[in-house]
């Protein structure tokens, strides 16, 4: 008899660690599914920085005299690259929210100015810009998503006791630039 207990306690224990060690595996993959879903977003930030310096150049050689407006654009786009580096979510998606902005500036020249809008370099920029953000947009519902598996696993049971040993915890999500 002792020895039958002896043994289905020994069971129980290894299924317990069995399931502590499943329950850590799974938490960290999905804070790391989670990180890489936010360096995705990192990437298309990037990107669209990167087409900034193009459209600065392209504008001004059209509109010189509209200093301010391509001001703020750079400002903005070097505030969005710091931004980056951080691991602040809501400072990126402020930086993002002010580079939005001042690029509506930007792109509302086109029409101020006909001869820049019939331009074939700055029509490339828009349209990179446009395919850009669509990656963006998709890279932030696919971080959201990430986000949402990694908070329903922290926040349920038996993965909330396991949670804080496997240095998870719950994260926030993406909000859109308004």
């Amino acid at each position: 008899m002792v020895t039958l207990l002896l043994v289905v306690v020994l069971v129980l224990a290894v299924a317990v660690l069995v399931g502590l060690v499943v329950g850590y595996n799974k938490l960290r993959a999905a804070d790391v599914h989670v990180a890489e879903a936010l360096s995705g977003i990192d990437v298309e930030l990037t990107r669209r920085a990167a087409l900034i310096p193009a459209l600065v150049q392209t504008v001004s050689t059209f509109a010189t005299h509209e200093k301010s407006v391509l001001d703020r654009v750079s400002a903005a786009r070097a505030a969005l690259t710091s931004a980056t580096d951080g691991s602040s979510v809501a400072r990126r998606s402020a930086a993002e929210r002010d580079l939005n902005s001042a690029l509506t500036g930007v792109l509302a020249l086109g029409s101020a100015y006909p001869q820049l809008n019939s331009s074939n370099n700055f029509l490339n920029l828009q349209e990179n810009l446009a395919d850009t953000e669509n990656k963006l947009a998709f890279a932030r519902r696919y971080y959201n998503d990430a986000v949402a598996t990694l908070n329903r696993l922290v926040g349920s049971i038996p993965w909330v006791y396991v949670a804080p040993m496997a240095g998870v915890s719950e994260r926030e999500y993406y909000q859109l630039p308004r």
